[in-house]
């Protein structure tokens, strides 16, 4: 039995990826080093495959986005050199950073805006590259349609003339190779019958070298994709159980191998060897050309469990990528080791008694938006315009530094409390100086915005090596939730209420949402998800309560997950968006005086808007800078009648919006959205930032709603 992996981690078990090319950045290094280390660097991750399995692909590294690689390969974007490259990346030609289908993956938008497809033509031959460089492996492709239909600018109608006439530059690429691999988890969206012709005729005429990767779901419309002239078709039947329904009904071409996605791609539990085991053995009835592989991209998983300290019950548990690449080689050898479940690990049953008792009346708010609006006008007495940002300040060095000595037992709890408390000391003080209207504290207790709250909670453990790349070089440390979930004490009280001790103006709490913590975390499979959300959600509410009892009026529930952890299948949405969007009201059931605020970015909304409004927040911020503010205008139709804050300032970029810029955004967004209910923010926190960046930018936005209020003359009503 032949074994296929794909999609290691280019992040290296230390984010040597990161360091380098962030040391770039900062001109620490010069290209050629850096070209060379990261080589490097792919040379050691492709050393893994050849290690465990028989095939795998060369030439998934990229300096940053795959899609902006691919874009400039098709000639969308001139190669230029690497200053030109990185300036579509976080410069001011940075394309829009969305996410990667249901993942927190990130990827740049190629806009087609002004290219024909005419312009199409071979600008760089990336796979043959690769190749040359690495000799062994099979050339790596993100699959035309993929990439045509996650990009942006292309009119709908002449969506075909595209995808056939890149067919013609994807020809010419493959057309010197024996074999290829290509990616297409597009396969698995939607997909009208229009869009499936004009796919077999681009397949057609690229020829059938191929091996195509679908992941992430199953795919509807495998009829055709089996009368394709194609190698072999990778199915994932980890999330894609409708695939194997389809193989039982209809059979598996012979003239075609199956690479069964077998073990998971996207969680961390171990592979059941017993499941497994019957999984192929029930494959092998319909053909007998089976290569097993993993489900989906391992560069959703850490690179490995080695080197990790946490409780031995749940270590022997854990397989990251590396552990993955080595049950592939234990299944084809036969040779599974003992297997592990869930079993009863972690169980709470007052937690679980707590989830059982929930009523109706538990996931609503005591008063309508309309009566909270006027109540909490009277408690805060805010500007027109009010200004806030979304979190985070900059993390420095020293920051990062102390929390890492604390952790360490390097220095006692006094002496960082104190750190702590000094820096919120200083940025409060900083908020009032700027000018700025709602403040926050920093957040710089806080290593990551899922990983501080899965250190306070029961049923969830942290990794000390378990990074993964969201975008970019951006990394995070996933938690892993085990097990059933409650707060051991308050988790964010002490230091916000310290914060609104030294100022008059409201502080707003920062937590972070049920979704997103169980989005950005490797949850147990054991119970259904809703009730995972609703245990989080309800230490949340334990929280605000807390937050409320000293005084806090303003808590900002983030849910930048919402939109993201949504069924590819838009048929399967109605169940998630019912116990996602009660798990936020759930943990939101404030006081009418109380603002309760949420934030979200980098998800496309536009189609959801109606989910979101049932969220019965008070205000919500939303990234809008990459995309211009265009964004706003999905409101526009939706009697949207909350406050909205549209992150006026790309804070994935280092440069400093004017505040020309700014008021451009806001302007765009009045033409939507009553002045009344604007608020003027970034897109995002500001912990990546670098203060030098950070002291102008707000300023600039600070003086960019004065302006506007001047030039309205301080008018509050609606148009």
């Amino acid at each position: 039995m032949k074994t296929y992996a794909y999609g290691f981690p280019r992040l290296g078990q230390n984010r040597e990826y990161k360091r380098i090319i962030e040391n770039y950045w900062k001109k620490n290094i010069g290209e050629e080093e850096m070209l060379h280390r990261i080589q490097s660097l792919d040379e050691e991750r492709l050393a893994k495959y050849e290690t465990y399995v028989d095939l795998f692909p060369v030439g998934e590294m990229t300096l940053y986005c795959n899609m902006l690689d691919t874009a400039i390969m098709i000639g969308l974007y001139t190669k230029g050199d690497y200053k030109d490259y990185f300036e579509l990346c976080r410069g001011k030609k940075a394309l829009k950073l969305t996410k990667w289908f249901n993942t927190n993956y990130h990827y740049l938008v190629p806009d087609f805006r002004g290219f024909s497809p005419n312009d199409f033509k071979l600008c760089w031959n990336k796979p043959r590259e690769e190749l040359e460089r690495h000799k062994k492996g099979i050339p790596y492709l993100i699959g035309p349609f993929t990439f045509l239909k996650l990009s942006t600018g292309i009119p709908k109608e002449k969506f075909g003339d595209y995808l056939l006439a890149i067919s013609d530059v994807y020809k010419e690429i493959v057309e010197e190779f024996s074999k290829v691999h290509i990616d297409e988890p597009a396969f698995v969206l939607d997909i009208s019958q229009e869009e499936v012709k004009i796919i077999k005729e681009a397949y057609k005429n690229i020829g059938g070298r191929l091996y195509l990767f679908t992941y992430y779901e199953a795919v509807d419309f495998l009829k055709e994709i089996y009368n394709l002239p194609l190698l072999g078709i990778g199915l994932d039947f980890v999330a894609g159980k409708e695939n194997l329904r389809y193989i039982e009904k209809h059979g598996f071409p012979s003239d075609k191998e199956l690479i069964a996605g077998v073990v998971n791609g996207r969680n961390v539990w171990r592979t059941v060897q017993r499941d497994v085991k019957e999984l192929i053995e029930h494959l092998y009835k319909f053909t007998d050309k089976v290569i097993i592989s993993n489900s989906s991209p391992l560069y959703h998983l850490p690179v490995t469990i080695k080197g990790e300290d946490m409780k031995e019950e749940l270590l022997k548990r854990l397989a990251f990528a590396e552990e993955r690449l080595s049950e592939l080689r234990l299944i084809a050898e036969k040779s599974f080791s003992e297997e592990f479940g869930i079993d009863n690990f972690g169980i709470d049953e007052e937690v679980r008694e707590r989830v059982r008792s929930l009523t109706e009346e538990n996931f609503e708010r005591d008063k309508p938006y309309h009566i909270r609006r006027e109540v909490q006008k009277k408690f805060l007495s805010l500007p027109l315009f009010p200004t806030t940002t979304i979190g985070s300040f900059p993390q420095t060095n020293e920051i990062r530094k102390k929390r890492r000595d604390f952790e360490k037992g390097r220095i006692k709890k006094e002496e960082y409390d104190s750190f702590i408390k000094e820096k919120i000391k200083d940025l409060i003080e900083f908020e009032e100086k700027s000018g700025l209207d709602v403040l926050v504290h920093g957040e710089f207790e806080r290593s990551d915005m899922v990983e501080f709250f899965a250190k306070k909670l029961q049923g969830v453990a942290t990794t000390k090596n378990g990074w993964i790349i969201s975008y970019g070089t951006r990394a995070y440390r996933p938690p892993i939730i085990y097990g059933d979930i409650k707060r051991k004490e308050p988790m964010t009280v002490k230091e916000i209420s310290y914060a609104q001790s030294l100022t008059q103006k409201p502080v707003k709490a920062i937590l972070t949402g049920p979704v997103t913590i169980i989005a950005w975390s490797f949850t147990r499979e054991d119970i259904p998800v809703k009730e995972v959300a609703y245990q989080i959600a309800l230490s949340l509410y334990n929280e605000v309560c807390d937050l409320e009892k000293k005084g806090i009026r303003i808590i900002q529930i983030d849910e930048p997950a919402f939109r993201e952890r949504a069924p590819i299948k838009k048929r399967n949405w109605d169940r998630y968006f019912e116990w996602a969007i009660k798990s936020f009201r759930l943990a939101s059931r404030a006081k009418p005086e109380t603002q309760i605020h949420t934030h979200m970015c980098y998800s496309k909304f536009a189609e959801i808007i109606d989910k979101i409004l049932m969220m019965d927040f008070d205000v919500i911020s939303i990234e809008a800078s990459r995309n211009r503010g265009a964004l706003i205008g999905c409101f526009k139709d939706k009697c949207f009648d909350r406050g909205i804050g549209p992150g006026i300032w790309d804070v994935h970029s280092p440069l400093v919006p004017s505040v020309c810029d700014m008021k451009r955004v806001v302007e765009k967004a009045m033409e939507f959205i009553p002045k009344k209910s604007l608020w003027i923010n970034p897109d995002c926190g500001l912990k990546t930032r670098d203060w030098k960046e950070v002291v102008p930018a707000i300023g600039n936005m600070v003086k960019a709603a004065k302006e506007i209020r001047d030039e309205l003359k301080f008018l509050s009503t609606d148009r």
